[in-house]
């Protein structure tokens, strides 16, 4: 099997099909679209000139799209740096909340609806815990990232947490969690916190869609919270939310082969100690399946919460360090890439690239 292949190519060879098919809403065609023209022709393209030493650069437009595989690098390195100085030095946990599958029908009917419900709840959950006296007592933060995908592109809604291990006192105080380090709060008492305020809120906004025998069948499901084990250091929060913030469904260095209407690529089966194998689906299910992750217009897959949310962490980070020994960031032997930067000339290492032509909607002659 040849290697190199990208989502654009799937989508390429098999866009009347798609047009064609009716499985496709308009927003996902529109999503689509965009990902099979990104850096191609169809986008216009950029001709850059060094000032300094002549160097002559072409480029293809991007289309920028956060689905898009090849325009998910660059925006993620950009994010971690700015990031990376609102670190605390606390310790960090990670937690997991996962809606049960029987949801899925109206995650894809009502996906605005029922995720924005996921993310008030889980916050909702741990500010509580946070709260209580017996676990923290102090206010606490989140950074949460919306997942839909499992590892062969079926719909698994979950949110990843980043949370403090403690919190500030309403007199500014910083109080740590009264586990040791060894955990943030108990998951199964989260969970059923979880599943009652979940299914109280989603009857809530969707009384049509929530009849008595879905809401019988959600109490039956088991709900997970997962908490994985704390992070080595606030550094390390970095190195995984570099993983995880601008992650989308399918890397295209996963797909495996797309010849004779079909489309082989590669998974980690975790049901078996994260073995790779490889599934091979129809060009057109591989496509629908990708389009499930799709998020809808505007939506924002990237939450933060309390001490860390955009109006208070400023203030709080400074009232946190004050309090709290410097953490030094330890050396590493991988260095987080440097962001791409179109000014810098590929040839002298100038930052001296300026655009000269511009062709729009078509190539360079």
């Amino acid at each position: 099997m040849s290697l190199g292949h990208e989502m654009a190519d799937v989508l390429n060879l098999h866009w009347p099909m798609v047009l064609q098919s009716g499985k496709f809403n308009t927003w996902q065609l529109r999503t689509l679209n965009a990902i099979k023209c990104c850096r191609s022709a169809a986008l216009g393209s950029h001709v850059d000139a060094c000032t300094d030493c002549g160097h002559l650069r072409i480029s293809y437009n991007s289309c920028r799209n956060r689905h898009c595989p090849k325009c998910q690098g660059t925006h993620r390195e950009r994010w971690i740096q700015a990031r990376e100085g609102e670190l605390l030095p606390v310790p960090y946990f990670h937690v997991v909340f996962t809606l049960p599958d029987i949801l899925n029908p109206l995650c894809l009917q009502h996906g605005k609806i029922v995720y924005n419900t996921l993310f008030q709840t889980a916050w909702s959950v741990l500010r509580s815990f946070g709260h209580d006296q017996k676990w923290l007592g102090a206010k606490t933060g989140m950074i949460a990232i919306l997942h839909t995908w499992g590892q062969t592109l079926s719909l698994h809604p979950h949110l990843h947490c980043i949370v403090p291990g403690g919190g500030l006192t309403p007199q500014g105080k910083w109080k740590t969690a009264k586990t040791h380090g060894k955990y943030l709060f108990p998951v199964k008492a989260m969970s059923k916190v979880f599943c009652a305020r979940f299914i109280a809120a989603l009857t809530k906004t969707l009384p049509d869609k929530m009849d008595y025998g879905l809401v019988s069948e959600l109490y039956k499901k088991r709900w997970v919270v997962y908490a994985k084990r704390p992070f080595n250091g606030p550094w390390s929060v970095i190195e995984y939310l570099g993983r995880y913030t601008h992650k989308i469904a399918i890397s295209n260095h996963r797909i495996r082969d797309i010849s004779d209407g079909k489309v082989s690529f590669s998974y980690k089966d975790y049901r078996q100690s994260g073995i790779i194998k490889e599934m091979t689906l129809d060009a057109l299910e591989f496509i629908r399946r990708f389009a499930m992750h799709i998020l809808p217009k505007a939506f924002v897959r990237i939450r933060h919460y309390g001490i860390l949310s955009s109006s208070t962490k400023a203030k709080c980070a400074v009232q946190i360090k004050e309090q709290l020994p410097e953490i030094l960031k330890p050396q590493s032997n991988r260095p987080l890439p440097q962001p791409y930067n179109p000014k810098e000339c590929p040839c002298c290492k100038k930052e001296t690239m300026r655009s000269i032509l511009r062709f729009n909607r078509r190539g360079p002659p």
